[in-house]
């Protein structure tokens, strides 16, 4: 199953369009306003910038499940983004991203190890996945790894599809 036949909706309830996604690389991210990592926004939304003219998106997918770390309405996130960190990638509502009420999404992702080999739930806000033009998983970068590092923009550059 490709990654794009799962996606949740847009932060403001409509249906995200798989075009936002399909046919492009894609790091895919769960996301929080309030978290230690949140400045982790900054690098996503450069990233995009720098990239997204080679068929590349970042999708940021807000979760609450972490210290209760993104209580914000869908116009509060978009806010405190665009305003706090000039985003202006994709963003879904909001979803759980582990335990019952994990969305599909999030069911096909966890089940990518990451560089130790460890799949499973996610363990706090800004966990990455990257996914491929073709919708397949590719690789999974752990919440600490920022989205500049070596090991981030390689992977990136290694599925670009233009």
């Amino acid at each position: 199953m490709a990654i794009y036949d799962v996606v949740p909706a847009s932060l403001d309830g409509s249906p995200l369009d798989a075009d936002e996604i399909r046919g492009k690389a894609a790091l895919i991210v769960n996301v929080a306003s309030r978290c230690g990592l949140t400045p982790q926004y900054e690098t996503l939304e450069t990233i995009y910038e720098r990239y997204r003219d080679r068929g590349f998106t970042v999708l940021g997918v807000p979760c609450n499940q972490f210290g209760q770390q993104e209580p914000g309405t869908p116009e509060e996130i978009v806010s405190f983004c665009s305003v706090t960190y000039g985003v202006t990638f994709p963003m879904t509502e909001k979803v759980d991203v582990n335990g019952p009420q994990r969305h599909p999404l999030y069911q096909e992702l966890t089940a990518t190890p990451d560089g130790e080999g460890e799949a499973g739930d996610i363990q706090w806000n800004f966990e990455k996945f990257l996914v491929s033009p073709e919708g397949q998983v590719v690789a999974r970068f752990r919440p600490p790894v920022t989205p500049d590092s070596e090991a981030v923009v390689s992977a990136i550059e290694s599925v670009l599809p233009a």
